[in-house]
């Protein structure tokens, strides 16, 4: 019997060493990353301590807008936007800390505190006094929490999607507890195990094309990328928002997909409800990333906003 227990155990345990084999997912060299996905060597940049990819498009006198992506995500997501709006505006973006192109926080800290500072530091760089922002999830967060503490720096805010809220079961002031399994991402990535969470975030899956998932899977594989979006996954420690989106003065474009999966559009009416000045976009059709999914579609408001 303890024979035939071991023999049984050591043939599970090859199989196992032979999935674990099979699904291992190793990073990917940074040459090869660069070789698909920076436009020019210029846009790694050094600001506050941190390695960046940032592209900074259009006349530089003209009025600047911001674009953030959300987690897991990168600049490119705004590829569409950008291509469209750099002809009348100055559009700058990057890859926040431990995602795409740019390099881990060097202290491996993802609080919004840090990114609030960091994107001082980038309209300090680029000198801007003020800029128009627009973020995505938690590119929305960041953005509407910039504009409560820094509202003299904030021209227009375009919130699409913005993380905030906390969901039902979670509170306000505590770091959410990641399941022991999510940290298997460190090792095992296949590409057909992302594509399910990427295409939840589109409301027709179908136009998730496979150079996007790509881009998603590849940019992931960054050296340390994997470990800094579970790092920001851990420090990200909500408050109530109620009380900072009451001190936005500036005008806000909320902006949601109607069939956004991640954070319901239902959620739209608890940011109309605090904001000064805030009218609201619901997106036919589209999911979390309208701007990536249908960008042109989705541009079409954003244009009427910043021209009003």
């Amino acid at each position: 019997m303890i024979r035939f227990l071991a023999r049984g155990i050591a043939i599970l345990l090859v199989l196992l060493a032979g999935a674990a084999t099979w699904f291992y997912t190793p990073d990917l060299p940074r040459a090869k990353l660069e070789a698909a996905y920076l436009r020019h060597p210029g846009d790694l940049v050094w600001i506050n301590g941190t390695h960046l990819h940032l592209r900074d498009e259009g006349p530089p006198a003209a009025p600047a807008i911001i674009l953030l992506h959300g987690l897991g995500s990168s600049l490119h997501t705004f590829d569409g936007w950008a291509a469209a709006l750099s002809a009348r505006y100055r559009v700058i973006r990057f890859d926040l800390p431990g995602a795409g192109l740019s390099g881990p926080d060097p202290d491996s800290l993802y609080t919004n505190e840090r990114s609030i500072a960091l994107l001082c530091a980038v309209l300090d760089r680029l000198e801007l006094e003020s800029a128009t922002l627009a973020g995505n999830s938690i590119g929305g967060r960041l953005a509407w929490r910039f504009a409560a503490v820094h509202p003299d720096r904030v021209d227009r805010l375009i919130l699409i999607a913005p993380d905030g809220y906390a969901s039902p079961g979670f509170s306000y002031g505590t770091a959410p507890e990641l399941p022991l399994m999510l940290n298997l991402i460190r090792c095992f990535l296949p590409r057909w195990a992302l594509r399910p969470s990427i295409a939840a975030a589109y409301g027709d899956p179908a136009r998730l094309s496979e150079p996007v998932l790509e881009r998603y899977h590849a940019l992931l594989l960054a050296s340390g990328n994997r470990k800094a979006m579970l790092d920001r996954m851990r420090h990200t420690v909500l408050v109530d928002p109620r009380p900072l989106l009451r001190r936005i003065p500036v005008p806000v474009l909320l902006m949601w997909g109607e069939k956004d999966a991640m954070i319901p559009v239902a959620n739209a009416r608890d940011y109309l409800a605090e904001l000064p000045d805030a009218r609201l976009v619901v997106l036919p059709g589209l999911g979390h990333v309208p701007q990536e999914e249908a960008p042109a579609e989705s541009l079409v408001p954003v244009i009427e906003f910043l021209d009003g």
